[in-house]
């Protein structure tokens, strides 16, 4: 009998160590893990008077003693040494082990995430984040519900399509151009478009601005970074600011734009994107800056514009 309780000791000391090393990763789980420690002790304790019997040779009936007594301490400090319930003790409903073992409160997951919602918004953050590694394309479609700049992790984000403007500037004029069509058709802004591939951002300004305008300008200087992310669409542009000073040649109209200049202190913005208004006065005064906006089809949601102290 006493070999066969060697046995099942081993197996019980096995099964307290597995639920102490699941207890270690589940919070707010102080007295359930103590309670583990308890009964590890009082595993002990009757281990111990088993050796004793064992060693006196005495009858193997004598293992009970060992065992009533653990069990009389267990039932004298019962509220220490067994804190588990299998129902919630709110809506009574069956535990889950991780339940069962974990968390003091011994509340099931939906009541103690009423009672926690810290701990529920940081179960569903490492789900969410679980669910972008296995899937990076979710990541990306998931910032278009985005309610704020701050909803974005724009480490991760990645663009759709990068672009540039360019704000060329002659004899206190600016070259602008009408949108014709596509994105932001109707509206005033500076020349500009995407980025071909193996072109540089440089090169895409000084293409655009002749393709959309005619002119020639030279050597345009980068000014700022414009991160662009649409709600309910799956469009997230990088765009690239850049001035330049003078142009050569005559202004010619395209299908896609008609160019035009104007004074710069009448620049257009109730008839522009709205977020230009925030970043162009300060660029036009030289400032270098970092811009992030939130946009709903036309509408500027949120933003955060960042001004760059020069090197």
């Amino acid at each position: 009998m006493i070999e066969k309780f060697n046995d099942v000791y081993i197996w019980i000391l096995f099964i307290i160590l597995l639920i102490n090393m699941s207890q270690r990763r589940i919070k707010g789980t102080y007295y359930k893990s103590k309670a583990i420690i308890y009964i590890a002790l009082l595993s002990l304790l009757t281990y111990l008077g088993v050796i004793i019997i064992d060693v006196k040779e005495l009858s193997g009936w004598f293992i009970i003693v060992p065992i009533v007594i653990s069990i009389i301490i267990g039932i004298i400090f019962r509220n220490k040494i067994w804190p588990f319930r299998l129902h919630c003790k709110k809506c009574k409903k069956r535990l889950s082990y991780e339940y069962i073992i974990g968390h003091d409160d011994c509340l099931c997951q939906d009541c103690h995430e009423l009672e926690h919602p810290e701990e529920k918004a940081e179960r569903e953050r490492k789900e969410r984040e679980k669910a972008n590694r296995e899937n990076p394309e979710l990541l990306q479609t998931s910032f278009m519900e985005a309610e704020k700049i701050d909803d974005i992790n724009w480490d991760l984000w990645e663009p759709t399509d990068r672009c540039v403007i360019t704000f060329t500037q002659e004899n206190n004029k600016i070259l602008f151009i009408e949108k014709k069509r596509g994105l932001g058709e109707g509206y005033y802004n500076a020349p500009g478009g995407h980025i071909e591939l193996e072109e540089t951002a440089s090169e895409a300004a000084i293409r655009e601005t002749k393709e959309e305008t005619g002119l020639d300008i030279k050597e345009p200087k980068l000014m700022g970074t414009i991160y662009f992310q649409f709600k309910h669409k799956d469009i997230r542009e990088l765009g690239y600011v850049f001035t330049s000073y003078g142009a050569e040649g005559e202004l010619k109209e395209c299908e896609e734009a008609r160019p035009f200049w104007i004074d710069k202190d009448k620049i257009p913005y109730e008839n522009m994107w709205e977020d230009d208004v925030l970043w162009l006065p300060g660029m036009l005064e030289g400032k270098k800056f970092e811009a992030y906006f939130l946009l709903d089809d036309r509408k500027l949601v949120d933003h955060k514009v960042i001004w760059l102290s020069e090197e």
